[in-house]
């Protein structure tokens, strides 16, 4: 239904939905042309301020859903119109893209708001003040492409808004591109990201390339109608290369690679990438394209799949990981998984429900591991002021190695952190509790397989949050400068108090019987069926959550006291080493999948791209090529011209003629005496010539 069909119905706010990226716009705009004369916290405020405008766009549009909750397309412009092609930049406004503007717009908000606090102070840890303006610039830019993204009505529209965040992703993770190791480490993070992202966007580009050529327009509506009648070989086709798609945005086997890497960027662009923005694409995508996936039943499976196998393997390696930010990472990554195994098999409403009560608690953790982290680089600058740092140390802010008893010096953060991890790890009553045995009961019913892959996920999440909270925030201060850590200002704790409260209440979204977030989401997917509560996955899956949390404390408070007691070079940094052995460095080293990545893929590119540089175009082209054949070829040719057809006959036709010249000359010279005599004979002879010519004529 168009705008104009819609407002007659009732009072409705559609006509706003072009605000929600012009909004954002502006907001850059503001601080790109202004920023230069304005302080820190204006141009943090007008950023922050931008964003909170496009929630309130969001809710009205919520507002106006509700009243009246059919599709409705506000068209903006003619874009492209080339034969066939005819694409418009037109809005969709619908309860699923409703849902993720207030869920981009909103936690994106708090973030905003973290960032203000959070950039002040790093910023000056990395000694460039200056770049604070330019942070918000970026943070607004990614705020905008999400919107494009997620509002879109057509597949080209939506791949406008896939490949800004792609852009603003790698503007965001190399934002320090100086820093990291080497000097290099955060730009090659960044190229990491982009380059694997790259890999994904062209399956998604190939599945465009095949749908118009088989339904000859790339509109949402249009393609869905006419895909009923095409072939299943053709669905199948365009499905999977979305899948690709999918597997770069939103970190899926086997292209999950670049996100653990982008913990580079500041925190704030972490929590944004992985709660509200980036990696929730791919979930909408398939959401989205729901009608086609629904007719090939090969393709939902080959999805839930991908989606159950990412979710376990991610959260295997989590277990053994010792940054703070990379354990989340990695978590990010297996949660993802578990929301791709339920739209893959059909359960839509559950994985988007999931999508947003993760959005909550996973933004807390992001935003409350960025709280410890500047907890303890403000220790570390106390000692460095203190002159009490040993000369040539190195100390790293995000190593859980270095923390420990935080929760007595960092109160605020250790319960918001709390409500954050029992949300992940799925306790009652809070948020994640609802929507991951939602999760769990669909696969039970629908797909076993992945059923029992995603409960071997579940305790293993248990395990690793408990083990991070533990290392983090219990026993004792392994560090100085952890012992000087202190609680950060409200502009950062008061974002991290809202999303808990979110993290805690979030799932009376969608409770069972009501299901009001299914319902609400039923009127664009129309495939939703509501699923009862099962009382029997509740208990399991929360025994289950329950035994890793409790393992996580034998091992990591009762074991972890008994190896304090050892000597410092018999002490193992992690009690599991001990046990595991080699399965816990293959975890620690993320099961070498990016040295094997190095080994099969990067490595041989390199060598074939070094023989085609070296041996192809420098010895062969250059030196042989330019230099022998063309060079040398050229030199022949132009000596052979030069001498034997120069020199010899165009010079030998021009001096032969000379020659002839000089001696016709030389004989002419003969008659010119210079004696009047001679010449009056000569006129006479003349004479007598011609007149005795006459006569005898």
């Amino acid at each position: 239904m168009f705008l104009s069909e819609a407002a007659a119905s009732g009072p409705t706010f559609f006509y706003l939905v072009p605000l929600v990226v012009f909004i954002p716009v502006i907001g850059l705009l503001i601080n790109i042309i202004f920023g230069k004369w304005m302080g820190e916290k204006a141009i943090g405020w007008i950023a922050s301020l931008a964003t909170l405008l496009t929630f309130l766009v969001a809710i009205l549009l919520g507002v106006s859903l509700i009243n009246h909750p059919e599709q409705v397309i506000v068209p903006l412009l003619e874009w492209i119109s080339i034969g066939d092609l005819q694409v418009a930049w037109a809005f969709q406004v619908d309860t699923l893209s409703v849902t993720m503007m207030l869920v981009v717009a909103g936690v994106g908000s708090l973030i905003h708001i973290y960032s203000i606090g959070y950039m002040h102070e790093d910023v000056r840890f990395n000694d460039d003040p200056g770049r604070f303006r330019r942070f918000f610039v970026y943070m607004n830019l990614f705020i905008a492409a999400m919107m494009i993204l997620v509002s879109a009505d057509s597949y080209l529209m939506l791949f406008v808004g896939w490949e800004g965040v792609g852009l603003c992703s790698y503007l965001l993770i190399g934002f320090w591109f100086e820093k990291g190791e080497g000097g290099t480490g955060n730009a090659q993070a960044a190229k990491k990201a982009f380059v694997t992202n790259r890999i994904g966007d062209f399956g998604l580009m190939v599945a465009m390339f095949i749908m118009f050529w088989a339904f000859g327009t790339l509109n949402f509506d249009q393609v869905f109608v006419q895909s009923t009648q095409a072939a299943e070989t053709v669905i199948l086709a365009i499905t999977l290369l979305m899948l690709v798609g999918v597997a770069g945005k939103s970190a899926q086997i086997p292209l999950y690679v670049w996100l653990p890497d982008a913990m580079a960027g500041p925190t704030p662009v972490s929590a944004l990438i992985h709660a509200a923005t980036m990696v929730t694409a791919g979930v909408y995508l398939i959401t989205r394209s729901y009608p086609l996936y629904e007719s090939v039943q090969q393709a939902q499976d080959i999805v839930a799949l991908v989606g159950g196998i990412t979710a376990f393997f991610a959260a295997t390696i989590a277990v053994g990981q010792f940054d703070i930010k990379k354990v989340l990472a990695y978590s990010t990554i297996s949660q993802l998984g578990f929301m791709v195994a339920a739209v893959g098999i059909g359960a839509y409403a559950a994985g988007m429900f999931h999508l947003v009560t993760h959005a909550f608690f996973k933004a807390l953790l992001f935003l409350g591991a960025g709280s410890v982290i500047l907890g303890v680089e403000h220790g570390h600058h106390h000692l460095e002021h203190e002159g009490k740092l040993k000369k040539g140390e190195v100390f790293d802010p995000q190593d859980m190695r270095n923390m420990g008893g935080l929760r007595m010096r960092m109160k605020t953060t250790f319960w918001v952190y709390i409500i954050g991890a029992l949300a992940l790890v799925g306790v009652f009553p809070f948020a994640g509790f609802w929507s991951k045995d939602e999760i769990l009961l669909e696969e039970q019913m629908l797909f076993p397989p992945a059923y029992w892959i995603l409960i071997f996920a579940a305790f293993l999440t248990a395990f690793y949050m408990g083990r991070q909270v533990l290392m983090v925030f219990f026993g004792k201060p392994r560090n100085e400068a952890t012992e000087h850590a202190k609680e950060n200002r409200l502009l950062i704790t008061g974002p991290l108090i809202v999303l808990a409260f979110f993290s805690a209440v979030g799932g009376i979204l969608n409770l069972p019987r009501l299901h009001t977030f299914t319902d609400w989401l039923e009127h664009t997917v129309k495939a939703i069926h509501p699923v009862d509560f099962s009382l029997t996955v509740a208990i399991l899956a929360s025994i289950i959550g329950l035994i890793g949390l409790f393992l996580s404390w034998v091992v990591y408070s009762w074991r972890y006291k008994q190896l304090q007691d050892l000597p410092p070079a018999k002490r193992p940094d992690d009690p599991l080493r001990q046990w595991l052995g080699p399965i816990f460095t293959g975890m620690e080293n993320k099961w070498w999948i990016d040295e094997l990545y190095w080994a099969v893929i990067v490595n041989p590119y390199i060598r074939l791209s070094r023989f085609l540089a070296e041996v192809i175009d420098w010895q062969f082209w250059h030196d042989w090529f330019h230099d022998s054949f063309i060079a040398r070829g050229y030199k022949g040719l132009a000596g052979f011209l030069s001498g034997p057809i120069d020199l010899g006959f165009i010079d030998g036709i021009a001096n032969g003629l000379a020659a002839v010249t000089v001696r016709f000359a030389g004989s002419l010279r003969l008659i010119q005496t210079g004696y009047v005599r001679n010449y009056a004979l000569t006129v006479f002879l003349g004479v007598v010539v011609i007149i005795g010519y006459l006569i005898l004529r």
